[in-house]
């Protein structure tokens, strides 16, 4: 039996986006920028590791100021928030305002710090930081965009630390992640387990 003659499921029409039709999981990241004389923070949710080296990129459309800053400057931040940074997180996906900037309206109302090369901020309490020099942008996802960037300096909150002998079923209990619900949910993640690798496997 072929998929197409499965009961269980039900055929998506590629001639428009599935991705409203069914859930996926996927992290939840805010990047800043530096934008004219201030900043902005935007969160991204198509984001992720480029292969195992020391690269990161997102998905953005050159529709949005993201897009245009990083272009602009070359270099941009991720902030990896707690489950607790929720609504900070929606905060930063706050609409422009015509009267004032984002940077004085939204940015400025959100606790930040210093990124220690990259100039735009981090959100402070994140537990994971990256500070990133712009290594290519790939245009034509249709009005989308995959920006990625070099990782030039990168911090971790210890309590998110991995240590070799450390039980990490017991750390994630503790100190739990957030994960994005596409389309329009969230999730926090504290339950576990080790993935069932078979015997000998290497990446």
């Amino acid at each position: 039996m072929s998929i197409n003659q499965h009961k269980s499921y039900t055929k998506l029409e590629v001639e428009h986006p599935i991705w409203e039709h069914t859930f996926t999981v996927a992290p939840l990241v805010i990047i800043g920028s530096k934008e004219n004389s201030g900043f902005d923070l935007a969160p991204k949710h198509m984001a992720c590791p480029m292969g195992f080296g020391n690269y990161f990129g997102f998905v953005c459309t050159p529709e949005h100021n993201t897009y245009g800053n990083i272009k602009e400057n070359g270099e941009f931040t991720v902030s990896f928030p707690r489950p607790e940074q929720i609504l900070a997180t929606s905060i930063s996906a706050s609409p422009r305002n015509d009267a004032i900037s984002k940077s004085e309206g939204i940015v400025a109302a959100l606790p930040t710090i210093k990124a220690s090369i990259v100039d735009a901020p981090l959100v402070a309490g994140a537990y994971l930081y990256l500070e990133c020099e712009l290594f290519k942008i790939i245009d034509g996802f249709d009005k989308n965009s995959l920006i990625t960037g070099k990782i030039k300096a990168a911090y971790t909150h210890n309590d998110y630390m991995r240590v070799s002998d450390s039980d990490e079923g017991e750390q994630l209990l503790k100190n739990h992640l957030l994960a994005y619900i596409a389309p329009g949910r969230f999730a926090e993640i504290s339950a576990t387990n080790n993935f069932p690798y078979p015997k000998d496997f290497k990446r």
